[in-house]
C-alpha cells in the first residue's frame, strides 16, 4: 500500500511539474501624461475665455494597456495647490466664489491602446466667475496605476 501512494504522489508530481506555466508580467509602470507636445492644451498658465469653447489636448501613453481618463477643473481662488508643473502662474487675490466653474468629467480610451490622443472640445459658460482654476488631468492604466497632472490655468 505504501508503495501505491509513494507512486501515486511521484505521477501527480510530475504530472504539475509537467505542466507549462504561463507567467504574465505584472504591470507596476505609471501611465503618461504628456502636455507638452506644440498642439497641446491647456498648458501651465494658459487663459480661456468664458463663453467659448477649447479643446483640451494631451498624448497619453501606458508600457502595457490604457485605462480610462478624466479631467476636474475647479476654482482656485483660496490659491490652494495641486499643480504639479514647475513654473507658477500671476495670481490674482484671494476671493469668495460666487459662481464658480466645476467640470467633472470622464472620457472613454478604447480598449487595448497603449498610446492615444485625446481631442475632446470643452464649453465653458459665459456666466462664471472669472479667475484662477485648476485644470486636473486623472490618467488610469489597465492595471489600475493613476497619474495625475496639475495645472494652473485663468479664466477671464
Amino acid at each position: 500500500m505504501k508503495k501505491q501512494i509513494a507512486i501515486f504522489c511521484l505521477g501527480c508530481a510530475l504530472l504539475i511539474s509537467s505542466c507549462k506555466k504561463e507567467t504574465e508580467e505584472i504591470d507596476t509602470t505609471y501611465p503618461v501624461i504628456d502636455v507638452n507636445a506644440a498642439t497641446a492644451f491647456p498648458k501651465q498658465c494658459s487663459v480661456i475665455k468664458r463663453g467659448e469653447k477649447f479643446v483640451f489636448r494631451a498624448a497619453f501613453s501606458d508600457n502595457v494597456e490604457l485605462g480610462s481618463s478624466s479631467i476636474d477643473i475647479h476654482h482656485n481662488f483660496d490659491h490652494h495647490s495641486h499643480s504639479t508643473e514647475v513654473n507658477e502662474c500671476n495670481m490674482e487675490l484671494v476671493k469668495s466664489p460666487v459662481k464658480p466653474f466645476l467640470l467633472i468629467k470622464t472620457f472613454n480610451i478604447p480598449s487595448g491602446q497603449r498610446s492615444f490622443n485625446i481631442n475632446e472640445e470643452i464649453i465653458v459658460p459665459a456666466d462664471i466667475d472669472p479667475g484662477d482654476y485648476h485644470f486636473l488631468i486623472r490618467l488610469t492604466d489597465k492595471a489600475g496605476w493613476q497619474s495625475i497632472k496639475g495645472i494652473s490655468i485663468k479664466i477671464q
